[in-house]
């Protein structure tokens, strides 16, 4: 199930998620030219490793600083292959404008800051003895899919289902996608937790600690809404209101920018 497009009108140029996007690909091509005998210990180093800092003899034997917690930032900058960096990134282009629309670059860059290290947290917590190395950016992006779902709740989405060569299209409301995204992450964690083996690589309690984050922190970081004017009812996409309500209701007249 791929997202396409979504509902919401944007009024700004998304810098702030246009730079993360840039950030990602560049650390993927230092990655990409690293010899093949450094590339482990990069990820051992700069990804995040749980019993790094739940296990100090263990991480100290291992050439590690158990007090060293750049990795926690580091690893989300990181990904384990072009697959890996081409969902990460389409995933917060999809959703990650809508919100920096409605807090500005600087505030969404602290929400998503905030939401990777819940995420990153949530992974430590729940796999405290892991020693394998974390790596990418889905976690801080989970939080921005919990941010958007319950922002912009009724907002459509379009997706694509390739059935064997021949693409099908649908649409769902973000809140029923929402819901579906975290509740499958929810379960393959629990699964998970019975057998590591089932993870399949995959930091799914990240995923889910995220998802919650943007959940419970988005709206302290939207700006007030005399920052913002209302949108025109023709402002909307796909036929519907920035809202994702397909409504022609009227609006309030434009305040003006300060």
């Amino acid at each position: 199930m791929f997202p396409l497009i979504d509902s919401v009108a944007r009024r700004h140029t998304p810098f702030m998620v246009l730079t993360l996007i840039v950030l990602n690909v560049l650390v993927f091509f230092w990655e990409a030219q690293l010899p093949k005998v450094w590339i482990e210990y990069v990820s051992y180093h700069l990804g995040l490793v749980p019993a790094r800092y739940t296990v100090p003899a263990w991480a100290i034997a291992h050439g590690m600083d158990p007090h060293n917690y750049l990795p926690i930032i580091t690893a989300q900058f990181m990904h384990g292959g072009l697959a890996h960096i081409v969902g990460n990134m389409w995933v917060l282009w999809i959703f990650g404008p809508a919100l920096e629309d409605r807090m500005g670059p600087a505030r969404f860059l602290a929400f998503y800051g905030i939401v990777g290290l819940a995420a990153m947290t949530t992974h430590i917590a729940l796999n405290p003895y892991s020693t394998l190395p974390a790596i990418g950016a889905s976690g801080a992006i989970a939080g921005v899919m919990g941010g958007y779902t319950v922002m912009f709740p009724r907002a459509r989405i379009l997706f694509m289902i390739i059935i064997v060569i021949f693409p099908l299209f649908f649409e769902w409301p973000a809140i029923l996608f929402g819901l579906f995204w975290f509740l499958l992450q929810f379960l393959s964690g629990t699964q998970a937790l019975d057998n590591v083996n089932l993870s399949g690589g995959v930091a799914w309690w990240a995923h889910v600690g995220g998802f919650i984050a943007g959940m419970l922190l988005v709206k302290p970081f939207i700006l007030p809404e005399e920052r913002n004017r209302p949108y025109f009812p023709d402002e909307g996409s796909l036929g519907y209101a920035p809202d994702g309500d397909k409504t022609n209701r009227k609006r309030t007249e434009p305040r003006m920018w300060p």
